[in-house]
């Protein structure tokens, strides 16, 4: 039997994914993945001034509510570090972003759609998105080298869902550097920011076809439906992972067991 926060999420019936290879709540039809990816609640009119003054601020905010990175270890001789990702990131991000879809999904999405994705695409995408306020993004950072070996991006969720269900937009590791545990370091610091935001549950769409999605359930979310998705031309279909209790992830992300 679903909880009420599992029908809530699937009252959507159906995100789209767009762009940046990332989620965004609507009804049942499907899209194209070259429309912009923007919460619904932040498609309304505004005077630009007071959107610039904003973004601005959700800058400000975004750096006091994610100024405390931590560090976990793949194992003792390679440890990463868990970070706020910030403007300086994005073309980094974008790289991981490019990089993780085209290994993840060869053979499963179009190869013309994959191989015509690039960096540069995706860096202005994910540049206009972090600027839109109570979006977040946190790095994985490998300290010897100070590169990006991957990231998270959360926030409200993107649709009708009450403000305590919190949405993981996006989770992307390094191929290289999968299976070293960055990606539940990377999801447990998404929970305890959004549990300190006030959230209770954390959901996620996964495409059905990932490779990966075995992962969120190790991780404890609980399948809870499924719907369809257009990328590029083509519609696939996707499962919501929900969280339902988001402190049950939160002691994991400061380190305890």
């Amino acid at each position: 039997m679903f909880s009420q926060s599992s029908a809530l999420i699937m009252d959507l019936a159906g995100p789209d994914i767009r762009a940046d290879g990332q989620l965004h709540g609507g009804k049942t039809r499907t899209s194209s993945i070259d429309e912009e990816n923007r919460p619904v609640e932040q498609r309304g009119e505004g005077d630009p001034g007071e959107r610039g003054h904003a973004k601005s601020a959700n800058r400000r905010r975004h750096d006091n509510a994610l100024r405390n990175p931590h560090i976990d270890c793949m194992d003792e001789h390679r440890p990463f570090e868990i970070r706020p990702g910030t403007g300086d990131d994005i073309f980094a991000i974008a790289g991981v972003l490019v990089d993780t879809w085209r290994s993840t999904f060869r053979g499963l999405l179009a190869d013309a759609f994959l191989d015509g994705m690039s960096r540069e695409d995706e860096a202005i995408r994910l540049a206009r998105r972090m600027g839109v306020p109570g979006i977040y993004y946190l790095v994985a950072v490998e300290p010897a080298t100070s590169n990006i070996i991957g990231f998270a991006n959360f926030g409200p969720s993107r649709g009708r869902v009450p403000a305590h269900i919190h949405e993981l937009y996006a989770l992307y590791i390094r191929s290289e550097h999968q299976k070293a545990g960055i990606g539940a370091a990377l999801v447990r610091s998404v929970a305890a920011q959004c549990a300190g935001q006030g959230a209770k549950s954390l959901f996620a769409w996964v495409l059905a076809g990932n490779p990966n999605r075995r992962f969120y359930e190790r991780l404890g979310a609980k399948a809870i439906g499924t719907s369809g998705v257009g990328v590029g031309d083509r519609s696939y279909e996707q499962v919501a992972y929900l969280w339902e209790d988001i402190e049950a992830l939160v002691p994991r992300a400061n380190g305890q067991s």
